[in-house]
């Protein structure tokens, strides 16, 4: 006679299947924050849209198109301003991006390894430093080397070109290119460095064995693997220099104009509105520096939008390797 089966022992979920009170409310703080960002940036852009409702209904989008701007006379156009951050974002990247790569490619690929990390922890302090520092620097001692010493050599040598003419002023477009040239290198030199380092070794390996040179290696194999990194590193820059406010104000003359010299003073978006928010009075006035932020939240928008884009298209299909190998 067999004997009746005994009960099977009720069953445990594993540990890793079961959910502590600490993982539910950690989840819940994520999911939260993922929420509210898309939340605040949309109170954001509704906010400065509100500020703004005035000077696009009167201006419109000749707002972006008109260079005058007379608070007094109640007429404004950012043209000049756009201008002022394009060109001074882009003479910015001109300068930083070469000797960032070069400086980030040195210190992965050709320096001693024991200089190559106290190295990049210089880099990554100078990221650091307050933007009003860089602004004081550039005021005491920058601008007195550039006036003195650099924009007449240039003068001397390029003055053929109509950027390089015309009466030499210290604070001007091209100081306030310089200034953020110095602050956007330690962010694409520490990006830079870091994409490169993530390179594998068998690419360089590989490049060697085939007969490169060290350089060679570099630029064939290690830059065309890491290019869409190294592109998200410029891009990182690009957006620090469009938004760059207390250096700027303080070195690019604030002037409402656009000059074909480089030596002339120029005006940004940014410095616009840290200059005169705090002194408009009227409420067309207050209503066009809200038009103005909202132009510069939709040109950074793009711009990065652009870059995204522009990542994907380099990136896609290179995962395996570089295409030279």
């Amino acid at each position: 006679m067999t004997e009746p089966d005994s009960p099977a022992p009720p069953r445990h979920p594993p540990a890793l299947e079961r959910k502590s009170y600490g993982d539910r409310i950690f989840k819940g703080m994520l999911t939260v924050a993922a929420v509210g960002l898309p939340v605040l940036l949309g109170f954001l852009v509704f906010e400065l849209f509100a500020g703004s409702r005035e000077a696009i209904a009167r201006f419109g989008f000749g707002f972006v198109t008109s260079s005058t701007w007379d608070p007094v006379a109640e007429q404004f156009g950012a043209w000049p301003l756009i201008f002022g951050t394009l060109m001074s974002a882009a003479l910015a990247l001109m300068i930083a991006v070469p000797l960032s790569l070069g400086v980030a490619i040195y210190l992965t690929e050709f320096a001693p390894v024991r200089l190559r990390q106290p190295a990049a922890f210089v880099i990554e302090l100078l990221a650091a430093i307050p933007s009003v520092v860089y602004g004081l620097w550039g005021i005491f001692v920058l601008i007195p080397v550039l006036k003195d010493s650099v924009f007449p050599l240039l003068q001397s040598v390029l003055g053929f070109l109509p950027f390089f003419q015309g009466p030499i002023y210290g604070p001007s477009m091209l100081s306030a290119s310089i200034i953020l040239a110095i602050m956007v290198m330690p962010y694409i030199m520490a990006v830079s460095r870091e994409v490169l380092l993530a390179v594998p070794a068998s690419q360089r390996e590989a490049a060697l064995g085939l007969g490169a040179t060290r350089w060679e290696a570099v630029v064939t194999t290690v830059v065309p693997y890491a290019r869409s990194g190294l592109i998200g590193a410029v891009i990182l820059g690009l957006g620090r220099a469009l938004g760059e406010t207390m250096a700027v104000t303080m070195l690019i003359g604030n002037r409402h104009e656009i000059a074909a010299s480089l030596f002339a003073p120029g005006y940004t978006m940014a410095a616009a509105i840290a200059n005169e928010f705090s002194e408009a009075v009227t409420d067309i006035h207050l209503s066009s520096l809200a038009y103005v932020a909202l132009l510069l939240f939709l040109i950074t928008v793009l711009i990065n939008a652009g870059a995204r884009l522009l990542i994907w298209r380099v990136s896609r299909g290179t995962t395996a390797g570089s295409r030279v190998l």
